[in-house]
């Protein structure tokens, strides 16, 4: 910062001199010199301020945008008026008499060139003179000759960084979009080679060596297009830029890209998302997320993390878990007020202890038992934890007054075979019945909604993670059945989408995530066995078993009785469901819980039904 205010305070007085001289055409009158040399303070003692006031002297040299271009035209500006009118007030002062009022115009357009000169001075040789200057070096350095493919604001922004970068490992050769307005550009001095469909012949015309896919608003099918038309150029060095779920603060770098992974190949489709209402639902709140060593409840935090909550409590019963977010979270945001909380939502005066001294203004309720066929051995644990856990830590919410509880359900909770399904349902019905009762109480308020999603890629004990290791090994994938499907959501997206949920809640809603389309469990175990660089029933057996106990083979959002209520956000939606029987389900509860604690399975599955008519009765 020092030495950027030292060179324009160097800058400004030469511009002031250099402007005199312009004026008066290479000879300035010996008459401007005590002039020269007393407006020249006076420049600075404005001029310097204003850009201190705008933030010019707070930038990165080496990334300096078009953004403080502007703010330098503004400060410019500004200091332009600020200076006409001091000589106005002091026009009748011996040293500014008879000064001509044209070297005011002339010295701010020199200040505008000099200091913006010096602003750019180091991208404009990094992007150009270091490039023409190191080109041989290039050659030596054996850089990877890449396509880029996405010609939009996050492909510029992935080649500028490149070319910003002496270390970076890649040699950008052209750019690749679908856009017909966008072939043959230039950006960067790097040309628009052709179209998707071009990425084989062009690979073999440029010697290719690698892809980029800079697409991290687009749909998973054009992804989908781009990947494998290079695989088909036998590429074997593919990145991909995440979505921009992942990059939420919009800051695209070559360190953002990864290997290509089967959520991008799969049922992924862009988010759109309302920031500023996220970021008021959550900023300056305290908030608690539960099951936050969890695949959802720790992606709740990472997320809820960037919308700047003045306290973030991490709440789980696997102390590993909690201390290796906390860590993460410790590491991505150092001055987030983080507090890690080792607890089992069934200890209810540990709860109620949790409520009382931070007093959350937010809760994030993702803590459940969520493995079928465990659950299904074990339905008294699944009660105890699904149902009882979630009616202990809402409770407490509304006695603590909490503002917002948002409960993270599933699509398993819809006409469910399952224990795990069914207690999610009660989880919500639970939620449904503690919004009745605070819309009745005043004072108290709190907001219960539920949001039901489907499985998430890549979360704990999934099937991705069970067949990337059959993978490894190229042992035989096994799937239930041919036509198993299910849908699948990315884990940052879905969070993204349950904060959204949780701003837009008014309270007593079940929020529905639109899941696009149901995958075939056997068409992602190709797609993972391909993205290994393998063949299906080649190299790795993909064998079909029978379905487990409680295993659908397609699942549903919505009963046939139920209906939907659109909402600002397309892909979230309102299930319309009808009230529920406050005192039918306590007395329910009641005997639910004795049955739980005897652990008496089939008295535990008979109340179930009895709370949920549509358990068991689909397959």
């Amino acid at each position: 910062m020092l030495f950027f205010i030292l060179a324009d305070a160097v800058l400004i007085s030469l511009s002031v001199w250099l402007a005199f001289l312009v004026r008066f055409e290479g000879q300035i009158p010996a008459v401007y010199s005590l002039s020269i040399l007393g407006i020249i303070p006076l420049f600075l003692m404005i001029v310097i301020p204003v850009f201190y006031f705008l933030k010019l002297y707070h930038f990165s040299w080496a990334y300096v945008s078009t953004e403080d271009l502007i703010a330098l035209f503004k400060g410019t500006l500004l200091s332009f008026l600020l200076l006409a009118a001091t000589f106005f007030v002091l026009r009748d002062l011996a040293i500014f008499t008879g000064f001509p009022r044209s070297t005011l115009f002339i010295t701010h357009f020199f200040i505008f060139f000099f200091c913006g000169g010096i602003r750019f001075a180091k991208r404009i040789y990094l992007q150009f003179g270091w490039r023409l200057a190191g080109s041989a070096r290039k050659s030596k350095e054996e850089k990877e000759r890449t396509l880029i493919v996405g010609a939009g604001d996050a492909g510029e922004q992935i080649l500028r960084s490149i070319l910003n970068s002496e270390t970076s490992p890649y040699l950008p050769i052209g750019f690749i979009d679908d856009n017909p307005a966008k072939q043959g550009a230039l950006i960067h001095g790097v040309k628009v080679l052709g179209k998707i469909s071009d990425i084989p012949r062009l690979v073999k015309e440029k010697k290719i060596e690698g892809l980029i896919v800079a697409l991290p608003s687009a749909g998973s099918r054009i992804i989908r297009e781009a990947v494998e038309k290079g695989r088909t150029a036998k590429l074997k060095k593919i990145k991909i830029l995440p979505s921009l779920g992942e990059i939420i603060n919009g800051q695209v770098a070559v360190g953002n890209l990864r290997e290509v992974q089967v959520e991008d190949l799969l049922g992924r489709e862009p988010v759109s998302l309302d920031q500023k209402s996220i970021e008021s639902f959550i900023s300056g709140k305290t908030v608690l997320v539960t099951g936050a060593a969890g695949s959802i409840g720790s992606e709740l935090c990472r997320q809820a993390a960037c919308f700047r909550p003045s306290r973030l409590l991490i709440l789980d019963q696997d102390e590993t878990g909690i201390f290796n977010i906390s860590e993460e979270l410790e590491d991505k945001f150092p001055k987030l007020n983080k507090v890690p909380l080792v607890a089992d939502i069934r200890d209810e005066e540990k709860i109620k202890d949790v409520f009382r001294e931070f007093r959350p203004n937010i809760v994030f309720h993702a803590a459940a038992y969520k493995h079928v066929p465990l659950m299904e051995e074990n339905p008294d644990e699944a009660v105890k934890n699904n149902v009882f856990g979630t009616k202990i830590v809402a409770e407490a919410a509304l006695k603590a007054g909490t503002e917002n509880f948002i409960l993270i359900s599933t699509d398993k909770a819809v006409n469910p075979t399952s224990v795990m399904g069914v207690t999610k349902r009660v989880g919500e019905m639970i939620c449904q019945a503690f919004s009745q009762v605070s819309s009745q109480c005043a004072g108290l308020g709190t907001k219960f909604i539920s949001v039901r999603f489907g499985n998430v890629l890549d979360s704990r004990g999934s099937c991705i993670p069970i067949f990337r290791e059959k993978i490894k090994k190229r042992e035989p994938i096994e799937i239930t059945h041919p036509e198993m499907q299910r849908y699948f959501m990315i884990t940052s997206e879905a969070c993204l989408l349950v904060l959204q949920a949780g701003a837009m809640g008014k309270g007593g809603e079940v929020f529905i995530l639109d899941m696009g389309k149901p995958i075939k469990i056997l068409d992602l175990a190709k797609e993972m066995i391909q993205l290994s660089g393998l063949e299906p029933d080649k190299d790795v057996p993909i064998v079909f078993t029978e379905p487990r106990l409680g295993e659908k083979l397609f699942e549903e959002v919505l009963t046939a009785e139920e209906g939907t209520i659109a909402t600002q956000n397309q892909k979230i939606l309102i299930a319309k469901l009808s009230q529920v029987d406050g005192n039918k389900l306590n007395q329910g509860l009641k005997k639910l819980k004795t049955a739980s604690y005897n652990r008496d399975k089939k008295t535990i599955i008979k109340i179930l039904k009895e709370l949920v008519p549509a358990y068991g009765k689909t397959v």
